[in-house]
């Protein structure tokens, strides 16, 4: 039975864990490591997840029969727009349909919260991951090249 839990500081280890090993096989892909992308989530801390929960940032940890399997979390960044960040779906968990429950309890969140829009940031070239959430209704709203990250960032969003 799968199971969406808001996550407490208890969990920080196992989100820490999620992070890291589902965002490895990525960091692979594009040649990210920790000199060249520090801040991307495959070099994911206990002090990341620390600083996001002060900064009133909620985690989810999905749970399959009582297995952690994926985490995404949610920020409101304005009153009306709410961020996804961070979904992670553990690479043998995949293809089950999680990462896309994972997407809609953020939307139901968001929606919660009063929020009408939820934004998201993905590397450019990971066109599969574009093609998914353009399944699940997002849009590209633009692509931006930052100095200090070896990719482009495409920028996609949904309307609530």
């Amino acid at each position: 039975m799968m199971l969406i839990r808001e996550a407490t500081r208890d969990d920080v280890s196992l989100l820490t864990t999620i992070i890291r090993n589902s965002f490895r096989d990525v960091a692979e892909r594009f040649d990210l490591t920790p000199e060249n992308c520090p801040t991307h989530p495959s070099n994911c801390t206990e002090e990341w997840i620390n600083s996001a929960l002060d900064k009133g940032i909620t985690y989810y940890i999905l749970e399959n029969d009582s297995k952690p399997c994926g985490c995404v979390s949610l920020e409101l960044a304005r009153p009306e727009v709410c961020y996804l960040e961070r979904l992670a779906v553990l690479p043998e968990c995949r293809r089950k349909g999680f990462g896309g429950a994972l997407v809609r309890h953020i939307l139901e969140e968001t929606l919660k919260k009063k929020a009408r829009r939820v934004e998201i940031g993905i590397i450019a070239k990971h066109t599969e991951l574009k093609e998914w959430y353009e399944k699940l209704g997002f849009s590209v709203k633009e692509t931006v090249h930052f100095n200090h990250l070896p990719f482009d960032v495409t920028f996609m969003f949904i309307q609530l």
